[in-house]
């Protein structure tokens, strides 16, 4: 599992109910038998809800607004749900790949979409915890081609299985798709969990300790072996054994740790994923498929393993182009796994470093 942001997003009560929904006051912890229902009440008629951008940024728990990708949500029916979002031609850590869009504003705008839909429109109050158990996409290369046009995004979104948990969200998956003038970018989906801040206090709040102790940073792998210009955007460091690495954290990242986390964030685990698979192969890794499972929390002040397995093109499924298989370790036990595909490997070149742009 992987919480998707930190607890400490700071947005007033009042601030969720302008938009119009229930913070979610006498609410009662569901049991893991609780029965499903078909979705959310309806509080209002379907439509558009423009988000001013300081709002979005508080609802997607993103500091900066630059690394804000949601730019508004328009509610469908009870479980269906349209979000605008725009990406950037340059991002100082989403960088293009070469001449491509980087695949992992895929994820991350899925991330974002997902918070945002469970604060506005599943009465998840501020201070709940969210958890990612499961992230999956798939795109092709050509869909991601810079071009010239300004990167204006679509995101349909379906809610099924959603449980309840008295007046907010105890969990549901989620299946999403992202087009760009008529053409479809991607598809994916995922399952998320919510925990009440009483109960994450229970759970996590002996955690709390990290984050005011120092993380040591260890030293950096070559920036250009994964894939990136700056070391300051490097997030493995040089293991022992062929193909494995020690995570590298560094909590003083503006978009990996925008906030204070008791444990590594997800999608730095992603980036993890990705930079160890162009290291592995050593050829430019576009992840334009992707399926990640969040075990278990992984800690900030423990070393974290990350091994990297490479996979035929002729896997599972004989469509599939070559991959690698990623395994996060930490304490002896798997904490995450994801299996990244890309098309056409072939050697990394100068073009094929994302360059840091902060």
């Amino acid at each position: 599992m992987v919480q998707l942001t930190s607890r400490s997003a700071s947005m007033s009560v009042e601030s969720v109910e302008r938009a119009g929904h229930s913070t979610g006051a006498g609410r009662a912890e569901a049991s893991s038998g609780s029965p499903e229902e078909p979705g959310a009440p309806a509080r209002e008629e379907p439509g558009r809800r423009e988000g001013s951008p300081d709002r979005l940024r508080q609802l997607v728990h993103r500091t900066d607004p630059l690394d804000v990708f949601p730019t508004g949500l328009t509610r469908l029916t009870d479980t269906q749900f349209s979000v605008p979002a725009h990406w950037p031609r340059s991002h100082r850590f989403f960088a293009p790949v070469g001449s491509h869009q980087d695949p992992l504003l895929i994820a991350e705008t899925m991330r974002q979409t997902t918070m945002l839909i469970a604060h506005a429109q599943f009465g998840v109050p501020v201070g709940d915890a969210f958890v990612m158990w499961e992230l999956r996409y798939t795109s092709a290369s050509e869909r991601l081609e810079l071009g010239e046009d300004p990167w204006d995004v679509t995101v349909d979104v379906s809610c099924s299985r959603i449980r309840r948990r008295g007046r907010s969200l105890g969990s549901m998956h989620i299946e999403l798709l992202l087009h760009r003038r008529g053409t479809v970018l991607a598809t994916g989906g995922g399952r998320i969990s919510c925990t009440s801040a009483a109960a994450y206090q229970r759970l996590r709040g002996h955690r709390s300790v990290v984050l005011d102790t120092p993380i040591p940073l260890l030293p950096a792998v070559a920036p250009r072996t994964v894939g990136r210009t700056s070391e300051n955007d490097v997030v493995l460091s040089p293991g022992t054994d062929p193909g494995s690495w020690l995570l590298r954290l560094d909590t003083r990242h503006p978009t990996l740790f925008g906030r204070p986390n008791d444990h590594v964030p997800g999608i730095l685990l992603l980036e993890a994923a990705r930079q160890a698979a162009h290291a592995a192969t050593g050829s430019a890794f576009l992840p334009t498929a992707m399926q990640a499972d969040f075990l278990q929390y992984i800690e900030l002040d423990r070393p974290c393993l990350i091994e990297a397995t490479a996979l035929p093109a002729d896997g599972d499924d004989p469509l599939a182009p070559a991959g690698v298989f990623i395994r996060a370790v930490q304490d002896g036990e798997p904490a995450f796994t994801c299996t990244l595909r890309s098309p056409e490997l072939h050697p990394a070149g100068p073009g094929d470093v994302r360059t840091d742009l902060s």
